[in-house]
């Protein structure tokens, strides 16, 4: 969270399983409610954490979502991560075949995800199903995001994605349309990439800054302080 905030020169890929499969099968911050594993025989109770609206919510300037099995949209997303300049968080959905297989089903099956996918590409009005027969608009009473069927009335309605949009509001209802139970409606791609100052070019002027005011440090002295006392060892 802290390095989302500060903005640090730094590529974070979160591999999301929805299970603690390394450590053989426990729940984890991203299993669903009543999730049985071997450290919940009776279900979780958890609500589970949605990463990339925890890391809008931290201010992150660069955050997004891939399928692990969709090689060209995973490509696509990693190069842009790659150039960000920044923290970027990636939320990357993982199959574990062994205590979690068909955790992303829905997303991976390429007939069932034409119409649970929607893929969020910037400048692009925010469609998914066969056609783009489905669409994303905000309710002008809640504020909330829904997606409902297209037509000639609400068409101008429709989003347009825009990535680069300063305020984290919509990029944040668009990470909320994810529904960690049926997974039925999932935004994958880049919800938000802004520039904002990189923490590391910020730490580099200003050290720079102090050697021309002050001139360069004397580690010694520093450790040192200006406490200091001698022992000595009577004879």
């Amino acid at each position: 969270i802290h390095a989302l905030r500060r903005n640090v020169n730094l590529k974070i890929l979160l591999f999301n399983n929805r299970i603690y499969g390394l450590t053989k099968g426990q729940y984890s911050p991203t299993s669903e409610v009543g999730k049985i594993t071997k450290s919940t025989p009776m279900g979780s109770l958890d609500a589970p954490f949605n990463p990339v609206s925890l890391a809008i919510g931290a201010g992150a300037s660069f955050v997004a979502r891939t399928v692990d099995s969709d090689r060209a949209h995973l490509t696509g997303v990693l190069r842009q991560a790659a150039a960000h300049p920044g923290t970027a968080l990636v939320e990357i959905y993982q199959n574990c075949n062994i205590f979690n297989d068909g955790a992303f089903a829905a997303l991976k099956d390429k007939q069932r995800a034409q119409e649970a996918v929607i893929r969020l590409e910037h400048g692009k009005p925010i469609r998914l199903g066969a056609d783009g027969a489905q669409g994303v608009v905000r309710d002008s009473r809640t504020g909330d995001l829904d997606v409902v069927a297209v037509t000639e009335e609400n068409q101008s309605r429709i989003l347009v994605h825009d990535a680069h949009v300063e305020s984290p509001t919509t990029a944040f209802a668009l990470s909320r349309l994810a529904d960690p139970d049926t997974l039925h409606h999932t935004p994958i791609g880049v919800f938000r990439d802004i520039e904002r100052p990189v923490y590391d070019v910020l730490m580099a002027d200003q050290l720079e800054t102090a050697i021309e005011r002050y001139g360069k440090g004397d580690m010694g002295a520093l450790l040192a302080g200006t406490d200091t006392w001698t022992v000595e060892r009577s004879s």
